[in-house]
């Protein structure tokens, strides 16, 4: 193989890898997607309904980030320590008129759990959509996660039961 050969294959290479880590680069990019809007269906006993039927409130984004901020500082068993911020759950249930006793609470992968709404009062439990300054994507329980402060109260929401109540990737609260 002539020097000139050489050159021009040791080129091609070198612009093959190029073009691998600039791929490569490009396909990790799409593979962090961005936050989901956020979005929340409430339904059952509201007063107040957005929909035709008259049986769900349907929060935009914009709806949800115009409630009252607040933020809790705490750890979580999936979590270190972090700061979650969002809006308070009585807030919204406040918004639509709600005025059952307990709310059932449904993820994105078909998670269901049923909270009483004396748990806002007991906790100041938020709906939290950023955790330390960064919107929650779906990858981080995402886009909207159920935080209670366990820091606060460490014997009443540790293990398995209080576990159950950090409910993430919220799509939809029903309310009995």
């Amino acid at each position: 193989m002539t020097k000139l050969t050489a050159a021009v294959n040791g080129r091609k290479r070198a612009i093959w890898a190029a073009g691998l880590v600039l791929s490569l680069a490009a396909w990790s990019a799409q593979a962090q997607p961005d936050p989901l809007p956020l979005s929340l269906d409430v339904r059952g006993k509201i007063g107040k309904t957005t929909d035709a039927s008259h049986q769900t409130y349907h929060f935009t984004e914009a709806q949800l980030l115009a409630l009252p901020v607040h933020t809790i500082t705490t750890a979580t068993t999936w979590t270190p320590r972090s700061t979650f911020t969002g809006p308070l759950l009585a807030d919204i249930l406040k918004t639509v008129g709600a005025s059952g006793s307990q709310i059932e609470i449904h993820s994105l992968d078909d998670y269901t759990y049923t909270i009483p709404v004396s748990d806002c009062d007991r906790y100041g439990v938020i709906v939290a959509y950023s955790m330390n300054g960064r919107r929650l994507k779906i990858s981080d329980f995402g886009p909207l996660f159920l935080i209670y402060p366990r820091d606060a109260f460490p014997d009443e929401l540790k293990g398995a039961s209080g576990d159950s109540k950090f409910v993430w990737q919220i799509k939809a609260l029903i309310v009995k």
